[in-house]
């Protein structure tokens, strides 16, 4: 019996590594053939300037429009979902830490938020411009990136304070601290890196879609320097990229 239960351990382990180190391996992969089928078309110019004329078509220049308005869409985004996340999970975790039902409802809207597809926020937002009268811009494109990547901010800001031992919680309570002194100098100094990693992810999941921002903020092939101006983004640019002869 104690033989089965150490071969069944062994087992557990093997499969395990193998698949992490299958994973490492595939990834390593996509990156050494990205980089040797590109290495002859890098350049400072790529990064460090804008299309000219025919660019799509083979001509000079590069895509530092694409790179700066994917990281204005991004990083306002980014900053939007942190001011409505953290609130959000803080109060999901101390102000109804006695009312499971009511966040175990809240944490499955939030989980069926996260699985709309990007196309359905972008189709959303793109209905927002129309209410508003506004035009396909790097403003809409922020507002549309943040509602999608929101749900997911708020979501692993929760999954965070919940690994939190309730015992600091109660602890801080019991000594006299109210529920807001509790959310910001103990929940929150505890999940601190836990929240840097949350912004990590979100970040990258916004300055990586495209449906989201293909209707609200168009493209351009200048850097924008007003909100109301449309912007371009990497992934928007890959398919222009693609779809020129």
């Amino acid at each position: 019996m104690r033989r089965i239960k150490i071969l069944e351990e062994k087992l557990f382990v093997f499969l395990s590594a193998f698949m992490t180190y299958s994973l490492i391996a595939v990834l390593a992969f996509i990156i050494l053939v990205i980089f040797v089928k590109g290495f002859n078309a890098l350049s400072l110019d790529m990064i460090l300037k804008t299309p000219k004329g025919g660019y799509y078509y083979g001509g000079e220049g590069g895509v530092l429009n694409a790179i700066a308005g994917s990281v204005y869409i991004a990083f306002g985004a980014t900053l939007i979902a942190i001011l409505i996340g953290m609130p959000a999970a803080l109060y999901i975790n101390v102000q109804l830490v006695r009312y499971k039902r009511t966040q175990n409802t809240i944490r499955y809207f939030l989980d069926a938020l996260w699985g709309i597809p990007s196309i359905v926020y972008g189709a959303f937002g793109f209905a927002l411009m129309l209410f508003f009268g506004m035009n396909a811009s790097l403003l809409a494109g922020i507002i549309t990136v943040a509602l999608l990547i929101s749900p997911i901010m708020v979501r692993t800001f929760d999954e965070v304070l919940s690994t939190i031992p309730k015992g600091l919680h109660e602890a801080s309570l019991a000594l006299g601290s109210t529920r807001t002194e509790t959310a910001f100098r103990v929940m929150f100094k505890q999940g601190f890196s836990g929240f840097i990693t949350a912004i990590l992810l979100s970040f990258g999941r916004g300055i990586g879609d495209a449906a989201s921002v293909l209707f609200t903020a168009g493209y351009t092939d200048n850097i924008p320097v007003n909100l109301d101006e449309p912007a371009a983004t990497l992934p928007l640019a890959i398919f222009f990229q693609l779809g020129s002869p």
